[in-house]
């Protein structure tokens, strides 16, 4: 039977009965082919392709080009899973108008299912215009990447009561504007439970302990393939890397040595037609 796609009110019903699901990312039409065989509800073509892709030091150079390009081949490659474009840095922050075009983009020309952006009671207004133009948006406070050099780099937000205060009333703010769920990212466990109590949207947390109601991670992250560094929250489900080096390293051997192609794997021709070419 075919993988069937989740709908909006269904990830609000999976909340409300108690259930659990969950949200990876792809960024090409292999991975989500992949990820489309797996039970796996949600995927993000997240601006983490900046790092993850890209080579780049932080999410912040992604573009919505960028956004764009990589959706189309996840929607083809994942029919049967919900898909997220993320809105890069720079897509909402100069104007409603703004915001609500570069979604459009993301919708019509990706292909998305719904958006993605970052930021609390502050873009709320962004959220809500949005999601009144008939924008499925999803939120995301805590570490929000695109902002990290004012946060102070890649650390743990809400760590101390104001701080952690002000994480409920954003996921608060998000959810009376319209969010249909909000991403945890970094947040200690009894805040994300407290958020995830709190509001009747789900809760997504990449770092958000067990209590939220769906749990995030960077598909290449808990494959083992990206190896620079391994945050904290991230459990490695294989290695990868690893094996992926190994494999090309026989092949060189195999080729150098002449062992790779053998007979197994090369075409043959009759001997009556090999002895008119001599």
């Amino acid at each position: 039977m075919a993988k069937v796609k989740l709908t909006i009110p269904q990830f609000k019903a999976l909340k409300a009965q108690g259930k659990k699901f969950t949200l990876v990312t792809a960024y090409d039409v292999l991975l989500a082919s992949i990820i489309d065989k797996t039970p796996i509800e949600m995927i993000l073509v997240g601006d983490s392709m900046g790092m993850v892709v890209f080579g780049y030091n932080s999410t912040v150079p992604v573009t919505m080009e960028d956004i764009i390009h990589h959706t189309k081949p996840v929607v083809h490659g994942a029919p049967g899973t919900f898909i997220v474009g993320d809105m890069p840095f720079g897509s909402y922050n100069v104007s409603v108008e703004d915001a609500i075009r570069n979604a459009n983009r993301i919708m019509k020309e990706g292909g998305a299912d719904a958006v993605k952006l970052e930021g609390g009671a502050k873009v709320a207004h962004i959220v809500k215009a949005m999601v009144d133009g008939g924008i499925p948006v999803m939120g995301h406070i805590g570490l929000t990447p695109q902002t990290a050099n004012q946060l102070g780099g890649f650390k743990v937000q809400g760590k101390d009561a104001a701080a952690a205060k002000q994480l409920i009333e954003d996921a608060k703010a998000l959810e009376e504007a319209g969010a249909f769920a909000v991403v945890l990212e970094c947040v200690p466990s009894p805040v994300a439970k407290l958020i995830t109590e709190q509001i009747a949207i789900p809760t997504m947390g990449i770092g958000g302990g067990p209590h939220c109601d769906a749990q995030v991670l960077v598909t290449q992250d808990l494959l083992g393939m990206f190896d620079r560094f391994v945050p904290k929250f991230v459990k490695q489900y294989a290695k990868l890397n690893g094996q992926m080096v190994d494999a090309l390293n026989q092949f060189y051997q195999e080729s150098m040595d002449g062992t790779f192609p053998g007979p197994e794997y090369s075409f043959g021709m009759k001997e009556e037609d090999l002895k008119q070419l001599y």
